[in-house]
């Protein structure tokens, strides 16, 4: 049996600083034979990875998770980076374009609002999307796991699971299981007999993200961002 995690975070992700390196070490711990990488609007760390990975037996499927002007959207085995702020229906044409992979992460989520994909584009292009989360690894509450399994079955839309995963700590605790390796070319198909390996929010996660997000800034030297930050704070 193979184990495969989608939604992973690394470095390149603005709220995460989890290297190659790391990365490597607890895949290979908890024995997951792929991992798709899915950074915020970025692409680089996968494509960088992908090779690197391969050599110590680990598929790896490039990912971006992109946000769009109504909400994010996942685009798996991806070659090339889609900006951020399209609509949906651009976002997702350009996903076809590559031949890639639509995958709709945390339908519901009452913490992470402002990032769902909201229903209304669910149900206008249900005919486009692959695959669907209902659990994801940062979900707080099992509430929203009921949400997100009602959404999919609303509109019979394929299930997945997501790790989400932005710390080491993430890694390797929710993923599915297959009788064959998964790679983006036998994806849809290897799918068809899944199994889930879910596990409860680990809630410091979320604080570790908001640090990392600081670490990001300091090393970026992105200031204009860190003023965003504190004006927001003020403005609360």
């Amino acid at each position: 049996m193979y184990r495969t995690e989608f939604h992973v975070h690394t470095r390149y992700s603005k709220d995460s600083i989890l290297s190659y390196w790391l990365i490597l070490l607890m895949l290979k711990v908890k024995k997951i034979d792929t991992v798709t990488i899915t950074d915020h609007n970025e692409v680089a760390g996968a494509l960088k990875f992908k090779n690197k990975f391969k050599k110590h037996g680990i598929e790896l499927i490039v990912g971006e998770e992109i946000f769009t002007n109504k909400g994010e959207i996942i685009g798996l085995g991806l070659t090339k980076k889609i900006e951020p702020d399209l609509s949906p229906e651009e976002t997702i044409r350009q996903i076809r374009e590559q031949n890639g992979i639509v995958y709709v992460p945390h339908p519901y989520d009452e913490k992470r609002y402002k990032t769902v994909l909201v229903e209304e584009e669910i149900e206008k292009n249900k005919d486009e999307i692959d695959f669907i989360e209902v659990h994801n690894g940062r979900n707080i509450s099992s509430r929203f796991d009921e949400k997100q399994n009602e959404i999919a079955e609303k509109y019979n839309l394929t299930k997945i699971i997501g790790s989400d995963a932005h710390t080491f700590f993430e890694l390797g605790r929710n993923y599915v299981i297959t009788e064959n390796k998964i790679t983006i070319d036998n994806l849809k198909e290897e799918y068809k007999n899944v199994k889930f390996n879910e596990k409860k929010c680990i809630n410091f996660a979320h604080k570790w993200t908001r640090i990392a997000r600081l670490i990001n800034i300091f090393f970026r030297r992105d200031f204009n961002e860190l003023r965003r930050i504190i004006n927001k704070k003020r403005g609360r």
